[in-house]
Formats: C-alpha cells, structure tokens, sequence
C-alpha cells in the first residue's frame, strides 16, 4: 500500500454525523434516517496560513481556536437541520401536526440559549472557584489560591462531562466522536481505511479537544498565579480584589489557549515520550466518557467525511452530496 501523506486531519461529531478538517476542506457528513450519507464539503484554508503574523506560534492557537468554535457552531446548525427534517418527516408518517413556530420565536430562543449557557460558564468556570478560594481564606496566597481554583473548575468540567453523558442524544454524540477518532487513527497509522480495520482502532487520540481543555485548565493555574504574584507584589501590593483579579484573568484567556494549543501540537508529535504521556494522561481519560464505541454505520459515515475532507476518492460509499 502506498504511504500516505503526514497530513493533520481532525474534526468533531456533530448530530448523527461528522465533521473533519483537511489541508483545504472541511467535509460534513450526516446519517440520515432512511440510512443514506449525505456530505457537505467545502473549501477552508486557515487564515493563519494566508497571514504570517496570525501563524506565529502562540497567536495561531487562539486564532484557530476561534475559527474551529466558528466551524464548529456552523456544521452543529447544519446537522442540527437534517436531524429536524427527519423529525418532522418521522412526525409527519405518524400523522402527527405540530405548531408552527415563528422563525422570530426560534431566534429570541437560541438567542436566550447561548446567554444562559455563557453565564453558566462564568458562573462554574469564573466566580464560583474563586469565591470558594476566597471561603477557603487563600486571597493571599496566589499560588494555593490558583491551585484551588483550578481544581474546583476540573471537578465542575468532568461532572459536568460526566452527567450529559447520561442523556441518550449526547451518548450517541459521544459514539459519533469516537468514530472521528477511529478513523483518524487508521490514517496516520497507515491502516487500510476499511470499517473492519478502523474498528480495530481506539477511541481515545491524543490531539482530542478534551485534551486541549485539559491543558487549558492545567495551564492557567501556573500562568494565573505568576501573574497574580506580580500584581499583588508590584500593582495592588497586597490581597487583589476579586474582580479586579476576574477581570484581568478573563484578558489572559487568548494567551493560554495559545499555549495550550502549542502543547497539545507537541504531544501529538512525541506522544512516546514519558513527560508528555504524564501531561496528556488526565485529557485521554477523560475521553473514555467522551468517547464511545461506534458502530460500522457511524465509522462509515466519519470515513465518508475524512476521504471527503483529504480529497480522497469515496464512490464506494452511497453518498448524497449537498451543494
């Protein structure tokens, strides 16, 4: 079998399906109800490629964080659509007849959604842990006050993973995000890319975004408190008040995550080596509750979207493509 090219391909599961990103596409591909595969490809190149100054090490994190949130949030929509007009197909055989909503309606409601869902971010994520390290009489000791922290938004990040898990929509997201992993591992270890082989591959990857918040998590704890240690001894010269520290700590989010990517980039290319096994350990097993085993339909449907995605001839599969 020829080698194959070194190409970083990775995506995330989406509603009945999978999304993966190639060198210059991005490939959607969703189950349908009647058993059919229908693709979504578009062409996407990085702006940290076109521009020299975004592709510098650290500011690429961030700013491919953005656009995967982007692309992220677009391909959910669109197979958030399919998964609807399925419903109401299923709906409409049963004889069922449902209101229609207004398209105002839906919008003040996702609207209303993406509000309370960012407001309990910075609720578990923001104030809660450092409240509870100002309970915990740590305002003034900036190492062990980031380090509770930290451990209070890690307890809040897992539970939370651990309790949608349960939910019968998620579980089978869950099962689609395993099939992305699978298949991505079949091609960087040069396996044939047939649903026999695949399957023989793990769920769990290293280069996985449960990793990357991991880092994220670990990270900021280190760099919160070395920054929280300047401004108490040089700024405020004493205890930081709590927003004043919330405040500057939500700024320095872009840095992190640029560190974190520039960690998770080197993992994935030393993933033998001893420290990074340590470092990656926490992010891969949590992924043994954000993946889980899928079946053959599911990895046909991510391999569909990865062939889809590498310019990779898929005929042999029953494809609908979309415009």
């Amino acid at each position: 079998m020829e080698k194959r090219k070194e190409i970083a391909v990775g995506g995330q599961a989406v509603i009945e399906g999978v999304m993966m990103r190639g060198p210059e596409s991005i490939a959607t591909a969703i189950r349908r109800r009647d058993g059919s595969i229908e693709l979504k490809k578009q062409p996407f190149i990085s702006i940290t490629q076109k521009n020299k100054f975004l592709g510098l090490p650290i500011i690429r994190g961030f700013v491919s964080l953005i656009e995967m949130l982007k692309i992220g949030i677009s391909t959910l929509t669109f197979s958030a659509s399919r998964w609807e007009l399925d419903l109401a197909m299923e709906e409409a055989e049963k004889g069922i007849q449902k209101k229609q909503r207004s398209a105002f309606r839906d919008k003040l409601e996702e609207i209303f959604s993406y509000i309370f869902a960012f407001g309990m971010m910075a609720l578990l994520f923001g104030y809660a842990p450092y409240r509870i390290s100002e309970w915990m009489k740590l305002s003034g000791l900036d190492f062990y006050f980031n380090l509770l922290a930290g451990l209070i938004r890690i307890v809040f990040f897992v539970l939370y993973v651990w309790l949608i898990s349960f939910m019968k929509d998620i579980h089978r997201l869950f099962r689609y995000h395993g099939a992305e992993h699978k298949n991505v591992s079949a091609y960087e270890k040069q396996s044939a890319l047939k649903i026999p082989q695949i399957q023989t591959f793990s769920t769990i990857h290293p280069r996985c975004g449960t990793s990357f918040m991991f880092f994220v998590l670990l990270i900021s704890v280190l760099i919160f408190s070395i920054t929280d240690t300047i401004v108490s001894m040089l700024i405020v010269k004493g205890i930081i008040p709590l927003y004043i520290r919330l405040g500057y700590h939500f700024l320095m989010i872009p840095f992190i995550s640029g560190i974190s990517y520039e960690v998770l980039k080197f993992s994935g290319k030393n993933i033998n080596h001893p420290l990074v096994k340590v470092m990656t350990f926490p992010g891969m097993a949590l992924q043994r509750i954000t993946t889980q085993a899928p079946d053959d339909d599911m990895v046909e449907t991510a391999l569909v979207a990865m062939k889809a995605a590498l310019d990779m001839d898929y005929s042999e599969h029953q494809v609908v493509e979309l415009n």
